[in-house]
């Protein structure tokens, strides 16, 4: 098996951004209560959110009045889903369609930089190191993902459907030489956020909770996961049948799953007058 590359990731998730959207769950209210109230994030606060997606953070964003918003989405299909799901010209939210990379960005601009479910997928190092130079000494960054069950723990499902993923690539998600997989490796993540030098108040936590899902939930959900979702159809459909499968026959129809949410926010170093 080898790592899904990144250019090919950014691809993976627009061919249907309206499946995405239904199949994905909603982030634990914790995660925007931190955005306020140690990250500062109100109405007026300049932010710009890397990887939006379909919108299941950035709608929370608008929400609590982030204003300036700046959305930087890689994939058009995604970049139309969003603009179209969340009207996005009415909001006047400026949706650039380019890599985070490559986008051209002013410094010391931002008082939040955030990304949901996305920094897997953008050169960790490089990406941390622009995020740095765009936020204004004092703002924030933070961000999180969705990760379905913890691979410290016994988890009976995730030990009946390795068939499912049998032969498949990884993803830049995934644990490699015995670490956790990348949302869960708080010491690696830390780490590579104190290692560029621009921030302090590192901090990392991680929000449980159990959700129930269906055969058909989990088979739409797994649907969505970057090595199933690049495979041919037919190959793609054979796994998601036998994982539902497995879900009706072993489980009842009916699986429990405990759903991580690692947030992880540093503030950047200096003050408005200077550093």
């Amino acid at each position: 098996m080898v790592e899904i590359s990144r250019d090919e990731g950014r691809r993976t998730f627009g061919a249907d951004p309206r499946a995405y959207h239904q199949a994905r769950p909603e982030y634990p209210p914790e995660v925007f209560e931190i955005l306020v109230h140690r990250c500062g994030l109100r109405p007026g606060l300049a932010t710009l959110e890397i990887g939006p997606g379909t919108g299941l953070a950035t709608r929370h964003l608008l929400r609590l009045g982030a204003y300036p918003l700046i959305l930087v989405e890689p994939d058009p299909r995604l970049a139309e889903f969003l603009t179209g799901h969340l009207e996005l010209a009415r909001r006047n939210v400026d949706l650039r369609v380019e890599t985070f990379e490559h986008a051209p960005l002013p410094r010391r601009a931002f008082g939040l930089v955030c990304a949901a479910s996305s920094f897997h997928w953008l050169d960790e190092i490089v990406a941390l190191e622009k995020v740095g130079e765009i936020l204004h000494p004092g703002g924030w960054w933070a961000v999180w993902w969705n990760s379905y069950g913890d691979p410290r723990r016994p988890d009976a499902f995730r030990e009946a459907t390795q068939e499912v993923f049998r032969d498949l690539d990884n993803s830049p998600a995934s644990g490699y030489d015995g670490r956790p997989p990348f949302a869960l490796d708080h010491d690696r993540r830390v780490e590579r956020i104190r290692s560029v030098g621009a921030f302090t108040e590192i901090r990392s936590e991680t929000f449980r909770r159990r959700v129930l899902f269906t055969s058909a939930e989990l088979r739409a959900l797994y649907a969505t996961f970057a090595p199933l979702a690049r495979q041919p159809p037919d190959d793609r459909s054979k796994r998601l049948d036998l994982l539902a499968r497995i879900a009706d026959e072993q489980f009842g129809g009916r699986v429990e799953r405990e759903v991580l949410t690692p947030l992880y926010t540093a503030q950047r170093s200096g003050t408005s007058g200077g550093e």
